[in-house]
């Protein structure tokens, strides 16, 4: 690892402006967990460090009924998945939380480090997607917002301006008769997914049709993968058993997956296939639970 200069700011605004002066050559490392590893790579070579671990105004987790969740970039992934209120009102977040590396991982990782790291192999930008989540930015330009599926621009590269940090995930309160689901093919408990996958249904308790549908797939491309081509299968019909074999082999058609050691492209179209087909049944079973 090559020598770096190191700050640790105290608050948001003293961050930006650091990174304001650095003009580009100051990097923000909050837990570490991920950035780590790719600078012991020499991947990343960054010249100047701002640490803002330590800032403790982002780290927070607030829900409003009708705004619904918000979760300071700073908050753990642990503090994400012991929260009762995630628990009780997210709890596909709960659920990808605790199948997320190990505990120490999750004791110091946060969760804003994991979505601006762009690793389309990662857990939380799949179900953050199908949550239908936005990002608030802030810089010397002010506050922005942007979906979260618009954030990812190509491999560990997304949309965080020179002189920008990720303050805030917020995700919308759920729409009545929703289910959520995630899941993902790993070696073992807490491995990065060689596939995974997430659903978001909602349905007419009516007539039973489907009137949203998210589905969002990680470590398929380059940055995590909303499959349009599921959801259309999807939406406006009776979801059967046999519609989602459908909509697994849609969204398998429009992906060529990377290949590696831990998988071929067609073993990785082949599972895309059987894990949308998992997370949306168990999604249509929680959103149908609701009555």
């Amino acid at each position: 690892m090559k020598d770096f200069g190191y700050a640790a700011p105290k608050n948001v605004g003293e961050a930006i402006g650091l990174l304001a002066e650095l003009g580009g050559q100051g990097k923000i490392i909050a837990g570490g967990q991920s950035m780590l590893v790719i600078m012991k790579q020499n991947m990343l070579v960054p010249e100047f460090l701002v640490d803002i671990k330590g800032i403790a105004e982002l780290d927070y987790i607030n829900y409003d009924k009708k705004k619904g969740l918000s979760i300071g970039a700073l908050t753990t992934h642990r503090a994400i998945e012991k929260s009762p209120i995630i628990k009780k009102n997210y709890p596909v977040m709960s659920e990808m939380e605790d199948n997320l590396a190990v505990v120490q991982t999750r004791n110091w990782g946060t969760i804003g480090g994991n979505v601006c790291h762009g690793d389309p192999a990662g857990d939380p930008a799949v179900v953050f997607i199908a949550l239908n989540a936005k990002l608030k930015i802030r810089g010397t330009a002010g506050e922005r917002e942007i979906d979260i599926e618009d954030f990812y621009k190509d491999y560990l590269e997304v949309d965080l301006n020179p002189g920008e940090i990720l303050v805030e995930i917020q995700v919308p309160p759920a729409s009545p008769h929703t289910g959520v689901a995630h899941d993902k093919l790993m070696a073992m408990k807490g491995d990065m997914g060689i596939v995974g996958a997430a659903a978001f249904i909602t349905v007419n308790p009516a007539d039973g049709t489907c009137v949203g549908a998210r589905i969002a797939l990680s470590n398929v491309a380059s940055t995590p993968w909303k499959s349009r081509a599921a959801e259309n299968v999807l939406l406006g019909k009776v979801i059967t058993n046999e519609l989602l074999a459908e909509a697994g082999r849609a969204a398998s058609a429009e992906l060529e997956p990377p290949a590696d050691v831990h998988g071929s492209s067609e073993y990785r179209k082949a599972m895309a296939e059987a894990f949308v087909k998992r997370v949306a049944q168990k999604a249509l079973k929680r959103a149908q639970a609701q009555g």
